[in-house]
């Protein structure tokens, strides 16, 4: 499978990757998480050691190598499909059966870089989706920055993470419109922080035609985890039988 979990800051998309990160690993998969996201936080969720951990778009002896030029550098030549495949083995870091990799982003001015980093960036997401063989989570932020035309093919299902308030739903429309732009249709809904039956029924309200496939409810042992820096504790039973049931329905979505 092949996952990316999108949707407004702070709605807990960071969270819900890493729980389904661990409890795949769990069922004996080999699974990749991708932080694609600028404010990177998936190593803390999965209580991976980040410190030293250079994102990728930031490498620039790698990328130089890779793609014959150097970051920065004004106009030029430079290779348009780097090797990446090597990658994930090279710059991931393991713990508990997640490979965690942080792509880190490129800031530009003006929109639609064509520059050695996001060259490498795109060759890279590609690959993780369409050439993978692990099971690929990526945590990305509130757009769809990675993802391109076609690499949106390979991937079986972006997950927006909601939380129930109108900014969050409007964020996840917005989403959604980026998607069907570049052709993904394979959209569903996880709700999150939702503390009872009234906020459920908002989501489901208001999604617009967003799947939402399932719950991830308020839980101290989350917020404990978060002030307290550590993973969430996937036995807790009110998370595992959560995202044992959102793990089912991607499971079943992508069969």
């Amino acid at each position: 499978m092949k996952i990316a979990v999108s949707g407004k800051g702070g709605v807990g998309k960071t969270t819900l990757s890493s729980l389904l990160a661990r409890y795949w690993a769990r069922k004996g998969y080999r699974v990749l998480a991708v932080d694609a996201d600028p404010d990177a936080n998936l190593g803390s969720a999965l209580g991976i050691d980040t410190s030293g951990i250079v994102p990728v778009a930031k490498m620039e002896a790698l990328i130089t190598e890779r793609t014959g030029l150097k970051p920065g550098t004004v106009g030029g030549f430079f290779k348009m499909n780097p090797k990446v495949d090597d990658l994930p083995e090279a710059l991931g870091r393991e713990r508990d059966g997640v490979r965690l990799l942080i792509m880190g982003t490129v800031k530009k001015g003006g929109g639609g870089c064509v520059c050695p980093e996001s060259v490498l960036l795109k060759a890279l997401i590609s690959h993780l989706v369409l050439y993978q063989k692990d099971l690929v989570i990526m945590d990305m932020e509130a757009g769809i920055e990675h993802l391109g035309r076609g690499t949106a093919q390979g991937v079986d299902r972006l997950v927006i993470v909601v939380e129930p308030g109108r900014r969050s739903i409007e964020t996840a429309a917005k989403v959604k419109q980026l998607t069907q732009d570049i052709g993904l249709h394979k959209v569903a809904a996880v709700g999150s922080k939702v503390r009872n039956a009234e906020q459920e029924e908002f989501l489901r309200s208001n999604l617009d035609g967003i799947q939402l496939i399932g719950i991830l409810p308020f839980s101290e042992e989350i917020a404990r985890a978060d002030l307290e820096s550590r993973p969430p504790h996937l036995d807790d039973p009110q998370i595992f039988q959560a995202i044992e049931k959102i793990a089912a329905a991607l499971d079943s979505e992508t069969a």
